[in-house]
């Protein structure tokens, strides 16, 4: 039994709460209007316990309706705002980003680890024709992201027998790699290089590389990265001229996190 399977199971734990916050999941940029069926397919729930949990968020107003599709409505952006308005380290590296990003023309972000997935947690945009829509909050599959390697390159063994136990592998494009030995190769050679490239395996046409803020503890914090256009950038031009600005750029911020933590101490 996993540590999830087991707490779902303690008297503490509220199911309607976690069904509710499924519900709200189910919303993306790919399915931002939907019905109660979709949904209930979506979370897996039965279709009476979507109806109540929409029923309740539409009331609350994080939920809107119209010609029996509902979506969400910007109240829902308070749940995230709570958590961005309150983390320092959020604030330290979305300004870090914000340098790079000028620096170089490109788009940049930073990624936590949540449930098998990165997280973007702070981004600066360029004004590219990049093909991803990446925003805050938004979720992509650890095992095939250069983020995602990064954090996972810090997991012990028994931990990523555990990851790659507990989480699916899809391809997300002609070029993810989904097989399980090649994939503890490459998170080992994160774990030795220090960083991560990742060669098209999100969306066909973009690659990006990505290295570690560590926190004063010494434990990785986030993943930060630099997003490019294959047309416009190659993996050499990458690894050669964006790799060490990458590099300077996170040792920055490592840095002034381990100020920070020593002042709150």
């Amino acid at each position: 039994m996993t540590d999830i399977q087991s707490d779902r199971r303690s008297r503490e734990f509220i199911q309607s709460l976690d069904r509710g916050l499924a519900v709200i999941r189910a919303f993306s940029n790919e399915h931002d209007l939907l019905s109660l069926a979709d949904v209930a397919k979506i979370t897996s729930l039965s279709r009476a316990s979507v109806r109540r949990a929409l029923l309740t968020l539409e009331t609350l107003g994080y939920v809107g309706s119209r010609q029996n599709r509902f979506y969400l409505r910007p109240r829902v952006l308070d749940l995230g705002y709570a958590f961005l308005s309150s983390s320092s380290s959020v604030d330290i590296t979305q300004d870090h980003l914000r340098r790079l990003s000028a620096r170089i023309g490109e788009s940049v972000s930073a990624c936590e680890y949540d449930d098998g997935d990165v997280v973007y947690v702070a981004r600066a945009a360029a004004e590219t024709i990049m093909p991803i829509r990446l925003g805050i909050g938004r979720r992509l599959p650890a095992f095939c992201t250069s983020t995602g390697r990064v954090l996972l390159s810090e997991f012990d063994e028994q931990r990523l027998d555990a990851y790659f136990r507990d989480y699916p592998r899809e391809k997300l494009s002609p070029a993810t790699v989904i097989d399980e030995h090649e994939l503890r190769e490459r998170i080992a050679e994160v774990r030795e290089q220090g960083w991560s490239l990742n060669n098209q395996e999100v969306d066909l046409g973009a690659r990006s590389v990505a290295a570690p803020v560590i926190g004063a503890d010494g434990r990785y914090v986030s993943a930060v990265n630099i997003s490019v256009s294959t047309s416009r950038v190659s993996a050499e031009q990458l690894r050669e001229e964006y790799l060490p600005l990458l590099l300077e750029s996170t040792r920055m911020i490592s840095a002034d996190l381990s100020l920070l933590s020593r002042r709150q101490n």
